[in-house]
């Protein structure tokens, strides 16, 4: 049985080094069937997942101060464990006592490790007292060098310093309100800011599930950069509308909420489930479809389509920490490809007239702008529609010089931060 306040942090060190030793997505090792996290508490379900995510945000800055102490490289395990005690002081603020007491406890815990319990307290306390000096001035933590040398080249020094700060800041949480009517009196329920057109903000959201108007299907979880694509579309009410790699359905649901005849469509069977889940909850209808993109034949037309394409995620690093341990420039090719072909062949499937959204969560230029730059290059009937940024309640920094629309985890830095996005509007042409 472990010690009282034991079982979040083991969990935490499961899951620290199941994403740097076997590249396991933390997403993986959350899920609900997840043996990591199925016996414990909701709130060591929560703790755990924290405590992996501030030791991720601040892997480099926390390893230069572990190295200065350490005289020799400790076993891995150890170290995950010095890793985790060193969030805990410096980042999130845990008592003293109670972090490194838990800290020797877990070198215990192991026999491979258990001899190493004197060395992991002496450096636990040498980073209380001595170490949160050193700390005060540590360096912001960088990107992976393949994604960093390629941003630099994307947006400059200056832009990649602050996304780079703003992927160790706190994240609020979004979420998009299905009814417009709803959003005052839900704004004083949540004590939430109105941001945009339709979300709200929570600085301090606490268990999603028990606040005001979830059980009753009010609003779903969705960052505000990611609630942009759909909202790029508009006069959609009684049109049919296909919305392509769909889980787990948060533009489904706002595509739906417009009136729209909506087809949801994803490749896994098991992300589905949660598309279905949520438009269960919030009332909304949609046709759910399972197949690929690549091989699938809708056998209709399409008023408009949403494509939002696989991509490196290179947008979402400051709600996932563990993205540049999962993949690296290898991946990128293969992407930008799988992408060009999904584009290919959803364009087909839009009517004459029609308004086809194509959005990546990636920062990287080859998923956005030079992706879309080639494919109306090489396309006849397709062209870029202008995002007006005005009617989406944004300005003209918003805007690339080609009218598509890109958003930066540093945009709103005093508040939050969003995601980064790309996202391009396409007319098929009627001739």
């Amino acid at each position: 049985m472990a010690k009282a306040g034991l079982s979040a942090r083991i969990a935490a060190l499961k899951m620290l080094d199941g994403v740097l030793s076997e590249s396991r997505p933390l997403s993986e090792m959350t899920d609900a069937g997840s043996d990591i996290l199925r016996k414990l508490s909701g709130s060591e379900r929560a703790r755990a997942q924290s405590l992996t995510m501030s030791t991720l945000k601040h892997l480099e800055p926390i390893d230069m101060l572990l190295d200065f102490y350490l005289k020799k490289e400790p076993p891995l395990r150890a170290r995950h464990i010095l890793r985790l005690c060193a969030a805990e002081l410096l980042v999130d603020g845990i008592s003293p006592h109670a972090a490194i007491d838990s800290a020797v406890n877990l070198t215990k815990l192991n026999l491979k490790t258990g001899h190493l319990s004197g060395l992991v307290n002496a450096v636990c306390r040498k980073l209380n007292v001595e170490g949160r000096a050193h700390w005060e001035d540590h360096p912001t933590q960088q990107l992976p060098h393949y994604l960093r040398s390629i941003m630099l080249k994307d947006h400059g020094e200056d832009a990649v310093s602050l996304i780079e700060e703003a992927h160790v800041r706190d994240v609020p949480l979004d979420i998009t309100v299905k009814n417009e009517a709803d959003i005052p009196e839900l704004q004083t329920l949540l004590d939430a800011e109105l941001i945009g057109k339709g979300s709200l903000r929570l600085q301090r959201a606490g268990q999603i599930s028990t606040l005001a108007g979830f059980e009753e299907g009010a609003w779903w979880v969705q960052d505000f950069a990611a609630s942009l694509p759909a909202r790029c579309l508009s006069g959609l009410d009684g049109k049919m509308v296909l919305d392509l790699c769909a889980a787990p359905g948060g533009k489904t649901m706002q595509l739906a909420a417009a009136g729209a005849n909506v087809t949801a469509m994803d490749l896994s069977k098991y992300r589905l489930e949660r598309v279905r889940e949520n438009l269960e909850r919030t009332g909304l209808k949609a046709k759910v479809v399972t197949a690929d993109v690549l091989t699938w034949k809708p056998g209709v037309m399409y008023d408009a389509i949403l494509l939002d394409a696989p991509c490196t995620a290179s947008g979402t690093i400051r709600r996932h920490p563990d993205l540049p341990h999962l993949k690296d420039k290898d991946a990128i090719n293969s992407l930008v490809a799988l992408q060009k072909q999904m584009l290919a062949h959803a364009f087909e499937w839009l009517k004459p007239g029609g308004q086809m959204i194509y959005s990546t969560c990636s920062l990287l230029k080859r998923e956005g702008d030079d992706q879309i730059a080639e494919f109306v290059k090489n396309n006849n009937q397709a062209q870029i529609d202008p995002i007006d940024v005005d009617a989406l309640g944004l300005t003209d920094e918003w805007l690339t010089k080609t009218g598509c629309l890109r958003t930066l985890p540093s945009f709103w830095a005093e508040n939050g931060g969003m995601d980064g996005f790309f996202i391009a509007r396409l007319l098929k042409k009627t001739e």
